[in-house]
């Protein structure tokens, strides 16, 4: 029942709204500009990609691949999570792993050069593998 009321309600909102001129012509400036922030965002993002992946090609970031293999075959366990933070200079990967006892450590690489910089986390010592 409660969902039935619902969307009465909303029903009896639109037809309102559609109802008064002016509020429809702000209903639909309102849609139109949703829409168009919607539009934009994903190429805002793809811009970054796009930024991103011309850094790799052109050498001055390494790339995300050598990383992960490094960090895999150092560690035990799985990839959770990936970032690149760009704000930092240099720019660093953050990459979050979830160890075989179910702790979570973040590791930090240096971007530009693949360096390991810093590790934050529980029990870090029982992920590493024996080399």
């Amino acid at each position: 029942m409660t969902g039935n009321l619902w969307a009465m309600m909303i029903t009896r909102a639109f037809s309102i709204v559609y109802q008064h001129r002016a509020l429809r012509r702000l209903y639909r400036t309102s849609c139109g500009a949703l829409l168009c922030i919607a539009l934009s965002a994903p190429a805002l993002g793809d811009e970054h990609w796009q930024r991103l992946h011309d850094d790799v090609r052109r050498g001055e970031l390494v790339e995300l691949p050598v990383i992960l293999d490094w960090l895999q075959a150092h560690y035990a366990g799985e990839i959770l999570e990936v970032e690149i933070e760009r704000d930092d200079s240099p720019p660093t990967y953050e990459i979050e792993m979830l160890g075989p006892q179910g702790q979570v450590v973040e590791f930090e690489f240096d971007a530009g050069n693949g360096e390991l910089i810093g590790m934050e986390g529980v029990n870090i010592n029982a992920m590493r593998k024996a080399q």
